[in-house]
């Protein structure tokens, strides 16, 4: 197995069960330009010493799992008393059960400049790894002791929840993770006058072959704006500086909490719009980072405010969940349509008032994505969680 250059070699009698006989091996160093002759690093089969070995069944599989592997699914999430990162777990995209008991598999005040994190979203990159990315921000480190006022900076001028950052994470078993904080005004100075960095969002452009952020951000306290940045394979540092990826057409509203899915060839962004109540609206566009057509539909079906889209796939089916946090309503609670065609959606309702279940927890701001079999049993063992998944 080989994952970011380091590989390790197993070996079994039966194909079940598997014994590990060398670990850590860097082989970064090992490809065309150092040994000429071949383009990259394949597993192969050897004999060595007298005797005769027959090899039979041999199959080489890439270690980036497609949907046909998959066999579960993954919500990240964070929660307004702890202002930690959580997780849960569904082995049928209905039902969903927090790991840790709903306690933080990792806490805010462990990875963020301002002792908290919100608005988690995860993603499967190119190299099958998994890529965290969060808003650096606690809205009750003054209640909660963490801060001597309410915001780090004065509100009058920078307005609700100001932030100046975000926390990058990736590992490669949802255990292990690395971690950068990023701060925009060690970018340019011009930076250090942004009155939030919100919602942050992974997604792999295949033009640019490079992963891309897009997160919510304003000077001040004017409307927020969508914008997007480009940060390297080890994701701990951006390549590029904010550019603009959509504004409402009404210049003094606030568009936040961008989603973007690619469907086919077009690229489908659902978000937030402040015109009037919150709302989820829809814009579609042509390419990943840009001229999204504004569609003044709502694309919720509640009479209350809503925020934190987010757009998945129910594995082997031709149907599309988009979920979002109705926190208009209280208790809060999360909503669910579903579509196959992005344009007729069918209200699944809320959690646990339908049939999608929470079964011992409540989230705030989710983000869900596809498991293997293996990766899930991993996950729910390592958090003494007894769940089954089907192959």
């Amino acid at each position: 197995m080989n994952q970011a250059n380091s590989c390790a070699f197993y070996i079994s009698s039966d194909g079940q069960d598997w014994e590990n006989i060398a670990s850590g091996i860097d082989v970064k160093d090992m490809h065309h330009n150092n040994y000429r002759g071949f383009f990259a690093l394949r597993p192969c089969l050897l004999s060595m010493g007298k005797g005769k070995a027959t090899f039979k069944s041999f199959e080489y599989q890439q270690a980036v799992p497609t949907e046909k592997d998959m066999s579960a699914y993954l919500m990240v999430y964070h929660r307004d008393e702890t202002h930690g990162f959580y997780m849960a777990l569904s082995n049928d995209g209905y039902s969903f059960t927090a790991l840790n008991d709903d306690k933080p598999v990792m806490a805010g005040d462990t990875i963020a400049d301002q002792l908290g994190i919100r608005d988690p979203h995860i993603y499967r990159g190119p190299d099958g790894a998994f890529y965290l990315a969060m808003t650096d921000l606690h809205v009750f480190a003054q209640r909660d002791g963490k801060r001597e006022t309410e915001w780090e900076r004065d509100g009058k001028i920078y307005g609700w929840g100001n932030n100046k950052g975000l926390v990058l994470m990736k590992s490669w078993d949802l255990i292990n993770w690395k971690r950068t904080n990023i701060r925009f005004p060690d970018i340019s100075a011009q930076y250090a006058e942004i009155g939030c960095a919100w919602a942050p969002e992974i997604i792999y452009d295949d033009k640019a072959g490079k992963l891309m952020i897009y997160f919510t951000m304003r000077f001040r306290s004017e409307p927020n704006k969508l914008y997007y940045v480009y940060v390297n394979e080890d994701f701990d540092r951006l390549e590029s500086i904010p550019e603009l990826l959509f504004e409402y057409p009404d210049k003094n509203v606030s568009a936040i909490d961008a989603d973007i899915t690619k469907i086919g060839d077009k690229y489908h962004m659902f978000y937030v719009s402040h015109d009037g109540q919150a709302g989820i609206k829809h814009a579609v566009s042509d390419k990943i980072n840009g001229d999204y057509a504004y569609d003044p539909r709502w694309y919720d079906p509640e009479p209350r405010a809503c925020e934190a889209p987010n757009v998945w796939k129910r594995i082997g089916e031709d149907k599309w969940v988009l979920m979002y946090d109705i926190y208009g309503i209280h208790p809060h609670n999360f909503g669910f349509s579903e579509t196959s065609d992005f344009v007729h959606f069918e209200n699944l309702g809320h959690f646990n008032q339908g049939v999608m279940k929470a079964t011992n927890f409540l989230p705030k701001h989710g983000a869900v994505i596809h498991l293997t079999k293996e990766e899930a049993e991993g996950l729910a063992t390592y958090w003494g969680l007894e769940m089954e998944f089907n192959d």
